[in-house]
């Protein structure tokens, strides 16, 4: 539910945000946004570059902290709850903490021992439904940038979360790429998992449910 819009249900949002306000220098991004987000849906977050999107993004993962305003994970302030945010959320962004000396393989294995999951498939499955076989053992340095994204994508399905936070998911990806992705989003939704992403082009998602955000910039 974007901000603005009525609350119906009285029951305490799973995630939510409430007035956040992100200042740069001396620039005000944005100010007094809120929204609510419930399972099995996803929001976009739209806007021109310098609007505040990666911002905000981080600002929910709890990588930066907003000038005003506070994120909630059921109902409780993420800064009060790191650890218990942290297993339940996973964020791919623009530098999408892909080691280029390790493999694809190795990279996930890093991804799988800091998550402390095992996830529901292999990291070699995982790789595959990203389009890399054959690219397994393979320096990820001397991958095309297509490639290292999924790389990074692929920790989504190996660490599992009930949150993806995704900054631009289909940056470097074909079409092929972009449709695998949206795929796995829209299964994620139906799982009843949730995602926050931003992207410049279309996002289609089948049935799910895709509520919208807009940035604008201000003077």
């Amino acid at each position: 539910m974007v901000a603005g819009s009525p609350i119906a249900n009285p029951v305490t949002p799973l995630f939510e945000a409430c007035g956040l306000e992100c200042v740069r220098g001396d620039r005000l991004l944005f100010t007094e946004l809120s929204f609510t987000l419930s399972p099995g849906t996803a929001l976009q977050v739209q806007g021109p570059n310098g609007a505040g999107k990666t911002s905000l993004l981080r600002m929910l993962c709890g990588l930066s902290l907003p000038a005003e305003g506070v994120v909630r994970w059921r109902g409780k302030d993420i800064r009060k709850i790191r650890s218990e945010f942290f297993y339940d959320v996973a964020y791919v962004g623009h530098n999408h903490g892909v080691k280029g000396d390790l493999s694809p393989l190795e990279n996930l294995a890093v991804a799988r021992a800091l998550g402390g999951s095992k996830g529901r498939i292999s990291a070699g499955d995982a790789l595959a439904v990203l389009g890399l076989e054959g690219y397994e053992d393979t320096p990820c340095r001397m991958l095309s940038a297509g490639q290292r994204r999924r790389v990074a994508l692929a920790r989504l399905l190996v660490v599992p979360a009930r949150l993806w936070v995704l900054d631009e998911p289909y940056t470097a990806l074909d079409r092929a790429g972009i449709g695998t992705v949206a795929a796995l989003i829209a299964e994620h939704l139906a799982n009843n998992g949730m995602a926050v992403l931003t992207s410049h082009q279309p996002i289609a998602l089948g049935d799910s449910v895709v509520e919208h955000l807009s940035l604008e910039p201000h003077d």
